[in-house]
């Protein structure tokens, strides 16, 4: 019997220092890719998780790399995924000399009406490239060994497993064959990832490959009707930020959603590249739902009567043109995490909060966008106090990444 799970990734280069990893080409256009050399182990030693998985994940494919979308919903009924408490203790077993994890809870906005038995929870989190965490982006409160992969690999598990959400949103993924695709694709998750075409992860030296955005979803709650990955463009011009963008169909009630998830430019001075990548997003969003089939009467459908969500790390504060273009834009959209605000009206005071050598941030640049008109929002996870996070900041031994999860459930509203 097999003791651990052995997951192998291709190498590609046109030089030694410039690409690790080959991406999903085919879902992601105009990436260059050039020539394959070697297949190679996955790095690391074995662990409790993954041998929990290896039996799961070896009966459902022998393939070393993942299936591609179609072949997975080409297979018929959703697989039947392990216990994902008892992964979730492993993970604690794993962790179980680092400070306890943040305590937040969950906060249910008043509607006046019952909560529905069966919401749609919705996690989206920059979960920090393990690359740029160890290489480029200099947190200097936080120690080495917090950063480190064997550490940081089940704390981010742990996060995802604690909320099960049922669509689960990630930036700045460069772990996605190695961890996160075989990991949650034993707990029955299906997914799409499109990395960087030029991710700032290739330049940091023992990189794991390039990040980018990766969408998954459950599969014994959602069918997958429709994909696609986008190079987003600025003023006409391809920029090096993606987007990945899913048409689902509720098995419960047959209704299907538009998911998408991006990450956009980063840093001061790019406000007008991130609205252009914002408008672009949308854009694409409304051409793919029109021409996507499995509408109610299995023609295409418009962007009129699809429920929409739209996660992502935006890199942009609530002032930026780039939020308002979502805020004013005709699909009606709102941002589910101003239902903290008393008034409803208000994001919160931040979802990262990091120390570089420039000085302190605490900002709030990631949201969940959602039709206003078409979904409820039943609940918001609240976010950790600044005495919780601690005076060290983001990240830290027990949180992995600089931006925190957010996590929402969501209900379909009733159709006219």
């Amino acid at each position: 019997m097999l003791a651990t799970l052995s997951v192998w990734w291709i190498c590609v280069t046109t030089s030694p220092a410039r690409y690790k990893c080959l991406p999903n080409i085919q879902n992601c256009p105009n990436i260059p890719v050039f020539l394959v050399l070697s297949v190679c182990p996955m790095g690391g030693g074995a662990t409790r998780l993954y041998s929990a998985l290896t039996q799961t994940l070896s009966s459902s494919s022998s393939r070393p790399l993942p299936l591609p979308q179609s072949h997975l919903e080409r297979q018929g009924s959703p697989v039947c995924p392990p216990d994902p408490l008892v992964l979730l203790r492993q993970c604690e077993e794993a962790l179980r000399d680092r400070p306890p994890r943040f305590h937040r809870k969950f906060i249910h906005p008043s509607h006046g009406d019952s909560a529905p038995s069966s919401p749609i929870r919705v996690m989206q989190w920059n979960i920090l490239a393990q690359a740029l965490g160890e290489g480029v982006d200099s947190f200097v409160q936080c120690p080495l060994e917090a950063l480190s992969w064997p550490q940081r690999k089940y704390l981010i598990l742990e996060e995802i497993l604690t909320y099960r959400p049922h669509i689960l949103c990630l930036q700045e993924v460069d772990h996605y064959y190695d961890t996160f695709q075989p990991v949650l694709a034993g707990l029955g998750y299906s997914s799409n990832f499109c990395p960087k075409p030029w991710s700032p992860c290739l330049d940091v030296e023992g990189n794991n490959g390039p990040d980018g955005c990766a969408l998954f979803f459950d599969q014994s709650r959602f069918e997958l009707l429709d994909s696609m990955s986008i190079r987003l463009s600025a003023m006409l011009i391809p920029t090096n930020q993606v987007a990945v963008v899913t048409m689902l169909r509720c098995r419960i009630t047959g209704r299907r959603m538009c998911v998408a998830v991006t990450h956009l430019k980063a840093r001061s001075g790019w406000e007008r590249v991130r609205s252009s990548q914002g408008s672009d997003l949308l854009r694409h969003v409304q051409n793919f739902i029109k021409k996507c089939p499995g509408g109610p009467t299995g023609a295409s459908g418009t962007d009129a009567d699809t429920p929409l969500l739209i996660c992502g790390d935006f890199n942009a504060i609530p002032t930026e043109d780039v939020y308002r273009c979502f805020a004013l834009s005709p699909l009606g959209l709102d941002s589910a995490y101003k239902k903290l605000s008393r008034d409803g009206l208000t994001e919160p005071e931040y979802t990262t909060w990091k120390i570089r050598p420039t000085g302190e941030c605490c900002s709030t640049l990631d949201y969940i966008w959602y039709t206003q008109n078409k979904l409820s929002v039943e609940a918001v996870l609240d976010m950790p106090t600044e005495e919780q996070i601690g005076p060290n900041r983001l990240p830290s031994y027990n949180y992995p990444s600089d931006h925190l999860s957010l996590v929402c459930d969501f209900s379909f509203k009733e159709e006219d």
